[in-house]
């Protein structure tokens, strides 16, 4: 199982790496691109490197494609190319997973609409579907996360999408996780 996820400088990190490091313990493959065809900063200076070229993107391969949050949202909703990965991955009936602002790309692009989602609250706007206040919302292959408290909620709701309910609950288990 090999999903991708993409990145930009001002990803919020939480959302990229506790995603990634929950997927990851569930045995999922998980490339990360980089907008930027290089290293890529998050909002709080960490800087990830060895990251996936994006413009030597190719979805062949991949389950989902996660879009974290922070104030890269702006560069990836920019991208042409990142819109056609969403329309492709949705047409392929596969996943797309975004949390905080991202979600508002999905939103703004349509995709939303007589959706079940969540996204950061402050920026919920009508997007033509159905809000929740939760952490991690799944309606069909587009699956939510609200915030950067989310990143775990979140990244267990694509790992339940993509392994099942067993592994989902061997990952908990082996963090200490409990439900709330």
């Amino acid at each position: 199982m090999k999903v991708c996820m993409i990145v930009t400088d001002g990803f919020e990190e939480v959302e990229a790496v506790g995603t990634f490091a929950i997927l990851r313990r569930g045995g999922v493959e998980v490339d990360v691109y980089s907008l930027l065809d290089g290293d890529a900063t998050g909002r709080f200076g960490l800087t990830c490197t060895d990251l996936k070229p994006f413009s030597a993107f190719s979805a062949e391969g991949y389950e989902a494609v996660i879009l974290p949050g922070g104030p890269e949202y702006k560069a990836i909703e920019a991208s042409e190319k990142v819109q056609e990965v969403i329309r492709q991955f949705l047409a392929e009936d596969k996943f797309v997973c975004a949390i905080c602002a991202s979600p508002t790309i999905l939103g703004r692009a349509g995709h939303l609409r007589g959706k079940h989602y969540t996204c950061f609250t402050a920026m919920n706007d009508d997007f033509g579907g159905i809000y929740h206040e939760q952490y991690a919302v799944r309606d069909g292959k587009i699956i939510t996360g609200r915030s950067a408290a989310a990143s775990i909620d979140f990244g267990f709701a694509i790992l339940e999408a993509l392994t099942g309910a067993e592994n989902v609950k061997k990952v908990k288990e082996s963090i200490y996780y409990e439900e709330h």
